[in-house]
């Protein structure tokens, strides 16, 4: 194994990479309390800092009394040194945010693209008008992070396979490329709504969770986080948990699809997975399970909503469904053991605590690992955990230019 040689260049780069972590991380420090964090000298921590100076990396933003002689400066990260994009494109909603280097959110919108018969100029129009809205140079934009719900493959960050990716999201990353260049990436929607929760929601805690998505749209899908990372699988499908068999779901075979797996039914102009778990959780299965037991409404939220608004007439509806997720629940844990599950979407949003209660519960009839079931706690966790990813993307860049 070959191995770098500790030359004076490449601590350089070591020590400039670590004080840019330490002030991205603590905020503003003297030249002595870098120091003192770092291990480095007085001498190194002073150089290092005119480094960063005179690359506009970082600069002083005040000062700080200590004692006997004049105030200590303390430096921090420019903002403005890079700046990372996050979008979150679904088939009626699309969202954006900017964030600076210090991660501070400079700008966002929101849109629906069904208002428009081209949604793919719609997007482009919206993120140009975003960074010129926020001042943001393109040259100043390091990274942008879409999320999906297709299974992107983790080797080459294609989208490879998706039952409900609405036609016009490869044309937009196709135009946000040419826009942008290559700094534009796909990643799954739920992979990124785990990051979210892991970094700073139900997870937070966690090395090993999973998180079950339950999406009003329709999409059920699942993250799985071990040892702190994400596991995409050798082809980024891991967590594909719509297409898992479980009691009470039919086969391919059951429902007719002569190509399996890939086959799929519709509902109205709407394809389905008219089998394994999302036959019995997706969000058409759920608004019909409501129906039968008397509780109406267009979107799962309102059949959850009107539910719980009943008390003890909900509680039915509310039990079965809840036996429902703990089949895929139980199914994972037997398989993974995690000892968390959060439950993230729609669905979760709307059941709230109480369902992840009922779901827990269930689940510890059924198998032998019984999980703490929370529910996710990141407002718009897609969208927060693809702009984390970008950020991290956009750091990575700025702790490379400090190579001579």
């Amino acid at each position: 194994m070959s191995r770098r040689p500790g030359t004076p260049r490449l601590l350089r780069q070591l020590n400039d990479r670590a004080a840019l972590e330490l002030l991205l991380a603590s905020g503003p420090l003297t030249r002595t309390q870098l120091g003192q964090e770092t291990g480095l000298s007085k001498v190194t921590a002073s150089q290092l800092l005119a480094r960063l100076e005179e690359r506009r990396l970082v600069h002083v933003v005040g000062s700080q009394a200590g004692g006997r002689g004049p105030n200590a400066a303390l430096y921090a990260v420019v903002p403005s040194s890079a700046y990372a994009l996050a979008l979150d494109i679904r088939a009626s909603e699309v969202t954006g945010a900017i964030a600076d280097i210090t991660g501070q959110v400079t700008g966002e919108f929101t849109l629906d693209p069904t208002d428009t018969h081209n949604p793919v100029d719609q997007v482009s129009g919206a993120v140009m008008r975003l960074l010129s809205t926020c001042e943001v140079p393109l040259d100043h934009l390091s990274a942008c992070t879409i999320g999906t719900p297709g299974v992107v493959d983790p080797r080459t960050g294609a989208v490879r396979f998706s039952f409900d990716l609405h036609s016009w999201l490869e044309d937009a990353f196709h135009t946000l490329r040419n826009d942008l260049g290559p700094i534009v990436r796909i990643e799954n929607d739920v992979n990124l709504a785990a990051r979210a929760e892991h970094a700073e929601g139900a997870g937070e805690d966690a090395s090993d969770f999973a998180l079950i998505w339950l999406g009003g749209g329709g999409g059920v899908g699942m993250a799985v986080v071990l040892d702190d990372r994400i596991h995409w699988g050798t082809t980024g499908g891991a967590g594909e948990i719509g297409y898992l068999p479980v009691p009470g779901a039919p086969l391919p075979g059951d429902v007719g699809l002569p190509g399996g797996y890939q086959s799929l039914s519709r509902t109205g102009e709407r394809p389905t997975i008219a089998h394994g778990f999302q036959a019995l959780v997706g969000a058409q299965e759920i608004v019909t399970l409501g129906e039968s037991h008397g509780f109406t409404g267009k979107t799962v939220g309102d059949v959850l909503t009107a539910a719980a608004e009943a008390r003890d007439a909900g509680e039915g509806f509310l039990d079965a469904l809840a036996e429902r997720i703990a089949r895929g629940v139980a199914a994972v844990c037997v398989v993974l053991d995690p000892g968390l599950v959060v439950l993230g979407g729609e669905v979760a949003e709307s059941g709230g605590d109480d369902l992840a209660q009922r779901v827990a519960r269930a689940t510890a009839r059924i198998g032998p690992n019984a999980p703490q079931v929370s529910v996710g706690r990141v407002q718009s966790p897609v969208l927060r955990g693809a702009l984390l990813s970008a950020l991290q993307h956009a750091r990575e860049d700025v702790f490379e230019s400090t190579v001579e």
